[in-house]
């Protein structure tokens, strides 16, 4: 365990900052939605990398390592797999094709991260270079998995949707006994999870309690959970993706199109931009200026008049620009005589005026 942790608010992956200074840090979870096929799992590479995200996420299954014939289906949906562990045999890829599938990623700007499920699967994604550890939610018992990432001194991504307060403060106090950095990532592991069980309001608990990078990971099938985390600062997101609604998978309902995940990321850079600028409201005042000056009014007469009429508030009215007799002195002007002829079409100006005393209107 070589990392010493330099703040704990921050963490770093392949020099990319996550925390409180940096833009939202997005993951595309591909999870099983290859539905097996490598070309599948290549083609969510490209689309992902094109959408803005930050890292592609994928999940290593190694059956006969994590599974058993006793595994029953989370959801029923295959028809070509007798069991869960028939499921997970034909998600697997061999490490060199997983090492391909690095390298794809790699070389279209993405950081490859995919999730380990088992001993042999943390020793393959380590061989082929594994920048981060995701701990999914279910495995939130498995320390022999966690202490195996460990060693490699990667930070840890945490997933608690399965968690209560007091085990997440043992993993936290684990992960800063072994000199981790670590994030943690709001998670319900309902699939999919309704808006009222997201937990949006766990993310700022998180910040206070354990001062760590802190994200989302979503399961509604919705685009506006991740909007509402990246509007309130999260340092990281994680959302499933999928070609279509329409394919096959356990995982399609909590997914968003690729479409949805790019305005996501189009979101990640706006709010960026607006959180780290903010306004002084005065010196705003100042630079708007010429906007002041276009948009406010000024005094003007409800109709022609001639020269010698006295001023009442019943001819005086407010017209732009801002550029005359502000509309604000309208009292200055009552009772005084016009010293000409004023067309309701241009602003008052002083010189309309005579220099008498107002005439006080009884």
């Amino acid at each position: 365990m070589t990392q010493s942790v330099s703040s704990p608010t921050e963490i770093c992956i392949l020099g990319r900052s996550i925390g409180p200074a940096s833009a939202s840090f997005i993951i595309a979870e591909i999870s099983q939605s290859h539905d097996g096929s490598l070309g599948t799992a290549h083609a969510y590479i490209d689309a992902v990398a094109n959408a803005g995200a930050d890292a592609i996420k994928f999940q290593t299954h190694i059956a006969h390592a994590e599974s058993t014939l006793d595994e029953a289906f989370r959801v029923k949906f295959s028809k070509q797999d007798a069991t869960r562990y028939d499921y997970w045999k034909r998600m697997e890829f061999s490490k060199e094709q997983w090492r391909g599938l690095a390298e794809h990623a790699r070389e279209k700007g993405l950081i490859f991260l995919s999730s380990a499920f088992s001993l042999e699967a943390v020793e393959l994604l380590q061989e082929i270079g594994m920048p981060a550890w995701k701990v999914g939610s279910g495995e939130f018992r498995s320390q022999p998995l966690m202490e195996a990432m460990a060693v490699t001194g990667a930070p840890i991504l945490y997933s608690t949707g399965m968690s209560s307060y007091s085990e997440i403060d043992a993993a936290v106090s684990w992960f800063k006994r072994c000199n981790l950095h670590f994030a943690l990532f709001q998670c319900t592991s309902k699939y999919p999870v309704s808006l009222q069980q997201v937990g949006i309001n766990v993310l700022e608990d998180f910040r206070r309690r354990y001062a760590c990078p802190t994200g989302l990971s979503d399961h509604s099938g919705s685009i506006f959970p991740g909007l509402a985390a990246l509007a309130l600062g999260a340092n990281l997101l994680e959302v499933h993706v999928v070609f279509d609604k329409r394919l096959f998978g356990p995982d399609v309902s909590v997914s968003l199109l690729i479409e949805e995940l790019q305005l996501l990321c189009r979101a990640r850079d706006a709010f960026y931009i607006m959180h780290t600028h903010p306004v002084d409201k005065d010196k705003m005042s100042d630079d708007l200026l010429d906007m002041r000056t276009l948009f406010t009014k000024s005094m003007a007469l409800s109709r022609d008049l001639p020269a010698g009429t006295v001023l009442t508030a019943s001819v005086l009215v407010g017209k732009k620009p801002g550029t005359g007799i502000p509309y604000s002195e309208m009292q200055k002007l009552l009772g005084r005589r016009l010293s000409r002829d004023v067309s309701a079409k241009h602003l008052l100006s002083w010189e309309d005026l005579t220099n008498d005393e107002p005439i006080c209107s009884s």
